[in-house]
């Protein structure tokens, strides 16, 4: 049920990672000077969660069970979903790579791993959008217990519960909050307000007649939130928003979303959001993300001719990594990229172009893809029994597996087209061809990473952002 770790694998994996530094390095330690970007795999950590999760499905056969409706339902693992482990004692801790930290919970800063804490008991919980949407889902396969009020920040659901259970089973909500600290409790005119601040988010406006104008808006809206409820719950709610709009534009986020709803497990397993962004506006978005509490995490330019640079960023509360990419040229990838502005280029590249065609991500586009973790070949293949078809994968990799589902073809409104006619930046034949075929738009993203393995692949990322490239895609139609 859980991915071993196999002999050789290990040696393989560094000869892929010392062969994709190779091809990428120049200029990227420049570049990156003082950011950590060398992510490896950590197998010990992830075998030892492994190990934690095998035996927890040995003592708990509705947690065993679930595992299996994961698998045939969703085509994801149980680790794909675990917000928090709970253990009787600290064996094996440290020699797998975690570390105590202050507040009592042992954490892995250099893998993507559950934190865990020493309790005395066996607990596995896994996190979900709404335990609400889960316990009126599941409540036919098993007894459940909702803990938490409606509108609470934090909220659980226990599946079969039994205070003389070996292993303790549930899933866990979290709204702009931690698992680590406790949650603040909100009365019912706080609960009120939130209520329409999620109403205000998914409905916020994305058209604009100027970039100015729209993130004036937007950083207004946000700065009323944030004064209102709270950085890290605007945050939360923001993005929950932000997963609607894309999923509203994209069939194969319907189909996948379809499949996860049917156990009430909504988008817990996603991985990375992706944001495309014209040159003009990216350090503006980077802003923004930083008003809602973001750092930056890795940045990285791969290579002098790969032509785009991306920023890597997270927020220190809630679950949630940014993607954001952008059209670069080689001279600019020894400078800050995210925070300096960005000359409009004579040229676009594929990203460019995209936001040319259809808009900013973070606006009327909504975000290019969701990247989601998944049980790789399975949600390939249940997907496409569905009628859900894959794109060649760009990473295959022992720790990581990625692909995009095939494109979402948008239609071009004819206004943009003739914006980018006048500026000479595609021709008559390529305006038509987008006129009547329209030009790919956004995907699902299908994930699988193994031994903890909290990075991306920059040469398997240049690969598919050329194979989507909506002039070469155009020219395929």
């Amino acid at each position: 049920m859980h991915e071993k770790i196999r002999a050789g694998s290990l040696s393989r994996t560094r000869r892929i990672l010392r062969a994709a530094a190779i091809e990428s390095q120049t200029g990227v330690a420049a570049m990156n000077a003082g950011l950590k970007t060398h992510w490896e795999p950590q197998p010990a950590g992830a075998a030892w969660v492994s190990q934690i999760v095998e035996e927890y499905c040995s003592r708990n056969s509705v947690l065993r069970d679930f595992a299996g409706l994961l698998a045939t339902h969703t085509g994801t693992r149980l680790t794909d979903w675990i917000d928090h482990l709970e253990v009787c004692t600290a064996d094996g801790l440290p020699d797998a790579g975690f570390t105590l930290a202050a507040d009592g919970w042992y954490e892995h800063s250099g893998a993507l791993l559950p934190p865990v804490r020493v309790s005395g008991r066996r607990i596995l919980v896994l996190r979900v959008d709404s335990v609400s949407d889960f316990a009126v889902t599941c409540s036919h396969r098993f007894p459940i217990e909702v803990t938490g009020r409606a509108g609470d920040l934090l909220r659980t659901a226990w599946i079969d519960p039994s205070a003389e259970a070996e292993v303790h089973f549930g899933v866990i909500e979290r709204i702009g909050c931690s698992i680590r600290h406790a949650a603040p409790a909100l009365n019912a005119p706080e609960k009120q307000q939130l209520q329409e601040l999620r109403e205000q988010l998914r409905l916020r406006p994305r058209q604009f007649d100027t970039h100015e104008a729209a993130f004036q808006s937007l950083s207004q809206l946000l700065s009323s939130a944030i004064r209102t409820v709270g950085r890290d719950i605007v945050c939360d709610v923001f993005f929950a928003g932000e997963r609607a709009f894309w999923q509203g534009r994209n069939h194969a986020a319907q189909v996948q979303y379809m499949r996860q709803a049917a156990l009430g497990l909504g988008w817990g397993n996603h991985d990375h959001h992706t944001y495309r962004s014209s040159r003009v506006c990216f350090a503006p978005m980077i802003a923004l993300f930083e008003q809602l509490g973001f750092t930056c995490r890795e940045r990285f330019y791969p290579g002098h001719n790969a032509g785009w640079g991306a920023q890597v960023l997270e927020h220190p509360i809630c679950p949630v990594v940014i993607f954001a990419d952008v059209d670069l040229t080689a001279d600019e990838l020894a400078g800050d990229f995210a925070h300096q502005p960005l000359a409009p280029s004579r040229a676009l590249g594929t990203i460019g172009l995209w936001c040319g065609l259809h808009g900013e991500a973070l606006f009327s586009a909504g975000m290019h893809h969701l990247e989601c973790q998944f049980s790789f070949a399975a949600a390939r293949q249940q997907l496409a029994d569905l009628g859900v078809g894959s794109m060649k994968p760009f990473t295959d990799f022992p720790f990581l597996r990625q692909c995009f589902t095939e494109p979402e073809r948008w239609p071009v409104h004819e206004s943009r087209l003739q914006q980018l006619l006048s500026e000479g930046l595609i021709s008559a034949d390529q305006a038509a061809a987008f006129r009547t075929t329209g030009a790919p738009g956004s995907h699902l993203e299908i994930l699988e990473r193994n031994d903890g393995y909290r990075g991306f692949n920059q040469t398997g990322i240049t690969e598919i952002i050329q194979r989507t490239d909506p002039r070469l895609v155009q020219t395929a139609h």
